[in-house]
């Protein structure tokens, strides 16, 4: 990124670069995040996808934990660009937390309709009502405490998942 690329926001008094259209498309789930009903839920949707992806491809454990990894990762750096972009802690138009959460709850959970819903709706439960940590870790500074509540969201929600599966099978 050069000097001419960069240009300051009248609002935020952020630096502007080419990266951060980028940035917005990423951390909104692609305009999803606008949407003035339920962007997070919406956003979410995205995470359904990428646990079919990854399911249908069958890629195994190990790739199924490394893509997720790598997607929380990932969103770490792009929601805390994105936080100083919008000029607000942790603006509900950023909804890649919530798309990687996705992924989390439904590890290891058969692939059956009525799990990928039930592990949807128990995902959007836990991001909301923010049980702890989850609500501690939603202060910490930038990125980690936008993407970090969700990852805890989606942990308790997979293990409810896993108690759903085997109550489901008895």
């Amino acid at each position: 990124m050069n000097r001419q690329e960069q240009k300051m926001d009248g609002k935020t008094g952020v630096k502007h670069c080419s990266w951060d259209r980028i940035i917005k498309a990423l951390a909104t789930g692609f305009g999803l995040g606008y949407s003035p009903i339920a962007p997070g839920t919406l956003g979410a949707i995205w995470g359904v996808g990428i646990y079919l992806l990854l399911t249908f491809l069958e890629v195994g454990i190990f790739a199924y934990i490394t893509v997720t990894a790598l997607l929380v990762v990932v969103s770490i750096p792009i929601s805390s660009r994105a936080e100083k972009l919008f000029g607000v802690k942790d603006p509900g138009k950023i909804v890649l937390d919530e798309i990687v959460s996705v992924p989390i709850t439904l590890f290891l959970i058969p692939i059956k309709i009525q799990f990928v819903i039930i592990g949807f709706i128990l995902n959007r439960f836990f991001d909301i009502v923010k049980i702890p940590p989850a609500h501690q870790v939603q202060k910490l500074r930038g990125g980690w405490g936008v993407v970090m509540d969700d990852v805890v969201a989606g942990i308790y929600s997979n293990l409810v998942m896993h108690l759903v599966v085997f109550l489901w099978s008895m």
